[in-house]
């Protein structure tokens, strides 16, 4: 027994064409319909094909390197601008086809961060590569659009962090014999999910404490090279508080 389908039941027999005048509309074999009586595009669909290919193998000609030092910071600036995160100069080499050395990036660089210094950009190398950031004197301004976004530490999270940046690797234990307080699980858990430490090793002593150390990551968000730059002691919570206000405010790449 035929059941009716109301979705094909408004298609009656005779709207049906099968004599042989019917013909379908051609088209080209990327499915783009060319209307009767237009005239034919002699040469596009060859174009076209050849494009389509090209650009699936990734063999459309690739971007030339400048030959000039102007006109290959004018492409720093815009790798750097457009990049999501710091990128290191081997990265930076790769948008030159490996064509420009290291030695030459850096000078370049240099010039350019040079160039930023009077706008409100800075051009900062950190431990992970080279990036734009707004400059200090700009976050408070920015901040004014978002001020919920500005976190601050507890003073016993800071004096954690703070140990463990001076004094690493340490311990658990170690945190706790020079504050002379416990450290609670729940501090350390802040640090860690904030990706400013991680474990490194295991002390060789009953129990095997986890030894914890600063990341790159830690370095990147205080905009360091290496421990090395780290500030006076003294004055690191202010500058920690510093730079969080900095990269709230939004970094840029």
């Amino acid at each position: 027994m035929d059941y009716p389908n109301p979705g094909t039941d408004f298609l009656l027999e005779e709207d049906v064409r099968h004599d042989e005048e019917f013909s379908p509309t051609p088209a080209f074999s990327t499915g783009i319909p060319i209307e009767a009586g237009e005239p034919a595009l002699s040469g596009c669909l060859e174009t076209f094909e050849v494009l389509i290919v090209e650009e699936a193998d990734g063999a459309l000609s690739p971007a030339e390197t400048p030959d000039n030092p102007r006109e290959i910071k004018r492409v720093l600036e815009a790798v750097l601008l457009s990049a999501q995160r710091p990128l290191t100069l081997a990265e930076l080499r790769k948008v030159f086809a490996n064509g420009i050395g290291a030695d030459t990036l850096r000078v370049l660089l240099d010039e350019l961060r040079d160039d930023y210094a009077e706008r409100p950009l800075d051009i900062l190398q950190i431990a992970s590569g080279w990036r734009f950031r707004i400059k200090p004197e700009f976050t408070p301004y920015i901040t004014r659009l978002d001020p919920e976004k500005t976190l601050r530490y507890s003073r016993a999270v800071l004096e954690t962090l703070a140990i463990i940046a001076y004094r690493q690797p340490v311990t658990r234990g170690d945190i706790e014999e020079i504050r002379g307080v416990s450290v609670s699980t729940q501090i350390l858990r802040a640090i860690e999910e904030r990706g400013w430490i991680e474990t490194v090793g295991h002390r060789d002593k009953p129990g095997h404490p986890a030894l914890l150390a600063t990341t790159e990551k830690f370095l990147d968000d205080l905009g360091l090279r290496s421990l090395s730059e780290l500030p006076p002691l003294e004055t690191f919570d202010q500058a920690l508080n510093h730079e969080l206000e900095i990269a709230n405010a939004g970094p840029i790449a």
